[in-house]
């Protein structure tokens, strides 16, 4: 019965055949607009070291004109701007063709240069209007496009997040993830023209990311038109006169906004006016176990970095107040206990490549007739740069002599700077140093 059910009922009991359902046709989204218009105009750059034949460092680059002309990172060709004989540029474009590269222009204090490609007639982005007027709106969504990482041509998604506040050189802050390799390439609006250029992210933190803004590569791209290209050679001799106009004006800009005293303990001391300097606080009042004195800190720095070369950043202020107060020394345990934390003279690294040896003077400054001013035991120190000239690293500490068991001890460390400058900063630094009135 098994067998005549099992006969009869198979081929009533047979499936019928479904037909397969058409496939979805894929809706493209913005980001895939944006990418497929842009992939054409997008490069990665390499640094190579000649010799060998290999890459050294790699970013990203895009293409902004007809003739080959190209707008990267500074920081992306800054080995070959420094060491032409050592080094070469290449370029590959993401169809895979690759061809050599002639750096035309940089602009160190906003980390761009300009490179030619060696062919023409190639598609080339614009640069957005409202980002060139200063014009968009925050919250805009942007698409950053580079290589990261060597791991291929990509696209992120992001926000518009206007200039960062108490930054000396203009920054744009963009909520997408950045990351190494993508050092060069282009942020865009929805319509694919360029609003700011990939700098820049965050350690230590996710989706916070610096571009340049378009405005700086729009007029670096301007001049390298206008001009003709110095040859490669003298790239170290203009890297210098930049730093070297760049200190000036951000210096005299410190110096014309001044000092304002902040208290600290029985003493004030200098901190600086200007909008670009960020500061902070440390104490080991909660130390276990108890410390034999208490050291209340507070350091404060600019937010003015430049990069010139990968063991090589300069432009930076610091200062740094630290009040002594013994717990249970005596006055020359105290002495001893403050050399000991925090040693007068000295920078904390030296490249004989970049700076000569550091010279020092110390001397003991004291108040003409009395004045609010405690005296000061006071330490200069000063190095030059070697490939730049006129242009130093000067650090000046200054401690109270006044008395035995507590003491200020405040610290200015400038990088980069003028002597002159250096001098005048250095002299109101030191005149800030008073009793609380």
């Amino acid at each position: 019965m098994l067998a005549a059910l099992a006969a009869g009922g198979g081929p009533a009991a047979a499936a019928t055949p479904v037909a397969p359902e058409p496939p979805v046709p894929a809706v493209p989204t913005t980001a895939d607009q944006v990418y497929a218009a842009a992939r054409p105009k997008l490069l990665q750059i390499r640094t190579l070291v000649a010799a060998a034949n290999r890459q050294s460092l790699i970013g990203s680059g895009f293409l902004v004109s007809a003739d080959g002309l190209a707008i990267t990172n500074y920081h992306v060709v800054s080995q070959f701007a420094l060491e032409p004989a050592t080094y070469r540029l290449e370029y590959i474009a993401a169809d895979g063709s690759r061809g050599k590269l002639s750096l035309l222009a940089i602009d160190l204090a906003n980390d761009l240069a300009v490179v030619r490609l060696d062919r023409q007639g190639e598609p080339a982005f614009a640069f957005n209007q409202r980002a060139l007027a200063g014009s968009l709106a925050k919250g805009e969504r942007l698409y950053s496009m580079g290589n990261p990482l060597d791991l291929g041509f990509t696209i992120v998604e992001g926000t518009y997040n206007g200039l960062v506040e108490r930054s000396y050189n203009d920054r744009i802050h963009f909520s997408g993830a950045l990351n190494p390799g993508m050092s060069g390439g282009p942020a865009v609006t929805a319509d694919g023209r360029v609003v700011g250029i990939n700098v820049a992210r965050q350690l230590g933190s996710e989706l916070v990311s610096f571009l340049v803004p378009a405005r700086f590569a729009a007029a670096l791209l301007q001049r390298a038109e206008r001009g003709s290209p110095p040859p490669p050679q003298e790239f170290r001799a203009e890297i210098g006169r930049q730093l070297t106009a760049w200190q000036a004006g951000f210096f005299q800009a410190v110096i014309a906004q001044g000092f304002r005293p902040t208290p600290i303990g029985p003493y004030e001391a200098a901190e600086s006016a200007a909008p670009w300097f960020t500061c902070w606080a440390q104490t080991n009042a909660d130390a276990i176990p108890p410390p034999r004195a208490t050291v209340n800190t507070t350091n404060c720095y600019s937010e003015t970095r430049l990069f010139v070369a990968g063991d090589l950043n300069t432009g930076t202020i610091s200062l740094q107040h630290s009040f002594y107060r013994s717990v249970d020394l005596n006055p020359f345990q105290f002495a001893a206990y403050l050399s000991q934390q925090s040693p007068l003279a000295g920078f904390t690294g030296w490249s004989q490549k970049w700076y000569t040896p550091e010279r020092c003077h110390e001397d003991f400054l004291a108040a003409a007739g009395g004045g609010p001013h405690p005296p000061l035991r006071v330490v200069w120190c000063a190095r030059a740069y070697r490939a730049f000239a006129g242009l130093y690293d000067v650090s000046v500490t200054a401690v109270t002599q006044d008395k035995g068991r507590e003491a200020l001890m405040s610290r200015l460390s400038l990088q980069g700077i003028a002597y002159d400058n250096a001098v005048t900063l250095a002299k109101r630094f030191l005149e800030a140093v008073q009793w609380t009135k």
